[in-house]
């Protein structure tokens, strides 16, 4: 139903970006076939996590290739003959010498669009090193400008270098590059790097910066916690508010209802006023419990929200309501995002705990009969 209905991916198994980006394409439609390393006795585990609450692994089909073996590699390029598209997020090098690189692959189906995800690119000093998201954010900028003053860079979960500056920037240029091929009918690489994603994010603050907006220090500038209006603030039950009020009409129903008064309102977008007044909003809010102030700023365009925990989410009204979180396979997960009018997306599959017991989807991968009992004798599907 999904508006990538038809089209067909090669996922090679992963960890990070590379599931996650064959989520998302699932969730809007694609076929998407992982193939998962020979997971015999002497194989490495590649798989960190219980496979069947893996939510990033949902909607895949699942085969399993020795790709160290000709027989492997051979089912491989099988495979991607009748591809769309091809992700992998091995260092650089790697897939070529399985026999698996761009060059041999787009040479068997030229239209193939290659995917490619690392930390740090194919090209670059630091392109053969290891890294995770804390490294590849931390070139970026992004790191240094994200914490308090007094207790150093906060790293932001993973979300940023993995899936914001990872997983979705190689979504993206998958799905250009799949619009540019039905115009050209040609193939190409995408290089997609965490490190050059996560740069990208931060424009915006590279242009407040340029303005002569933003200072380099934490917790010095109106997004970073420094100003009073945006910042969370804790209750008188220990639980946490989130305060977004930016804009000078949203700013007075902000303090109105907290029973606040500035001296002089114009004073909002002055640093120097900033450390009172939030120390004004912080005994303020300490007076009632955090539920008690939703209830007080419901309907309101204060920008007060609560700051709610991974078991609370999914039962906020409003995330109820879009049903933002679902329950499929027994797990409750975030469902597919963005919402189409024509095509919904949607879950596919559950997270797959093993190779998929039949071999009749290959037929559409232009297996033959024989090929499918071969491998199937094989223990490869």
């Amino acid at each position: 139903m999904g508006p990538l209905q038809g089209i067909k991916v090669v996922e090679f198994a992963g960890l990070g970006p590379v599931p996650f980006s064959g989520m998302v394409l699932s969730d809007l439609g694609a076929e998407v076939v992982q193939i998962n390393r020979d997971t015999g006795p002497n194989a490495p585990e590649i798989n960190l996590f219980s496979p069947d609450k893996n939510i990033p692994n949902r909607g895949r089909r699942i085969i399993r290739l020795d790709l160290k073996t000709p027989a492997g590699v051979a089912a491989a390029l099988r495979l991607i003959e009748n591809a769309d598209a091809l992700i992998e997020g091995f260092r650089p090098g790697v897939m070529e010498r399985l026999g698996l690189g761009p060059e041999a692959c787009l040479a068997r189906n030229r239209r193939l669009i290659y995917g490619r995800m690392t930390g740090w690119g194919q090209t670059g000093p630091l392109a053969p090193t290891a890294g995770h998201d804390i490294n590849y954010l931390a070139l970026s900028g992004a790191l240094h400008a994200i914490g308090r003053a007094d207790g150093g860079p906060t790293p932001p979960l993973n979300l940023i270098a993995d899936y914001g500056g990872g997983a979705m920037f190689l979504v993206v240029g998958l799905l250009a590059a799949l619009l540019e091929a039905g115009k050209s009918g040609q193939g190409q690489v995408v290089d997609a790097a965490m490190a050059d994603g996560s740069a990208l994010l931060m424009a915006a603050i590279y242009s407040l910066k340029a303005m002569g907006y933003w200072t380099d220090q934490r917790e010095s500038n109106f997004l970073d916690g420094g100003a009073h209006f945006y910042d969370t603030y804790q209750c008188a039950d220990g639980k946490w508010l989130a305060v977004g009020a930016i804009e000078p009409h949203f700013y007075r129903i902000l303090l109105e209802g907290c029973g606040v008064t500035d001296p002089d309102p114009r004073q909002q977008w002055r640093p120097k006023s900033w450390p009172a007044m939030k120390e004004r909003l912080r005994a303020a809010l300490r007076t009632k419990s955090r539920d008690e102030w939703c209830a007080l700023f419901e309907g309101s365009d204060a920008c007060v929200t609560p700051v709610l925990g991974l078991d609370e989410a999914p039962a906020h009204p409003h995330n109820q309501a879009r049903q933002t979180f679902v329950e499929f396979a027994g797990l409750v997960q975030p469902a597919p995002a963005p919402r189409f009018s024509r095509t919904p997306a949607t879950i596919q599959g559950s997270p797959g705990s093993c190779a998929d017991t039949s071999s009749d989807w290959l037929a559409d991968w232009g297996f033959s009969e024989a090929e499918r009992a071969q491998l199937t004798q094989a223990g490869a599907i």
